[in-house]
């Protein structure tokens, strides 16, 4: 038998600890858990690298330059997620070191694109500011994560 519940959707749902709450047009919004949120941070700055590499030259450097930049730029959102996955601390920690590896890597292909001049030196120095700050919360969050271990 079901339950009155089961016969409308509920209008506010607890998801990953933020809200989604329907507006007056019935679509969802998501309202977030805090005031700081890193996955929000990497959705942006995952975004910067999309567009940096579309406005790539289409050379063959230039290509290969925005393949390398796409792989390792995008790479930090999706293995995040992969942390909030984690099923014990080493498993949540090697993911990190993922994350931070990657992020490492697209700050050196940054300072190649920014080198070769392959994009707009302000957009170019946002996106490298970025990558430097979040490589800066991965290291500390490995070093505290390793020091709550012991």
């Amino acid at each position: 038998m079901k339950t009155p519940n089961a016969q409308r959707p509920t209008l506010n749902l607890e998801f990953r600890g933020g809200r989604i709450a329907e507006t007056h047009a019935g679509e969802y919004t998501s309202t977030p858990r805090r005031s700081y949120d890193l996955e929000e941070r990497l959705l942006q700055f995952t975004a910067k690298v999309v567009k940096l590499a579309d406005s790539s030259p289409n050379t063959k450097a230039g290509n290969h330059i925005a393949g390398q930049l796409l792989r390792c730029g995008t790479s930090p959102l999706a293995n995040h997620g992969e942390v909030e996955a984690a099923e014990s601390r080493k498993d949540f920690l090697h993911k990190l070191r993922i994350c931070l590896k990657e992020l490492r890597e697209t700050w050196r292909w940054l300072r190649l694109v920014g080198r070769l001049q392959l994009a707009e030196a302000t957009e170019l120095q946002g996106t490298l500011t970025e990558v430097e700050e979040l490589i800066r919360i991965f290291a500390v969050s490995i070093r505290t994560t390793e020091q709550n271990a012991k």
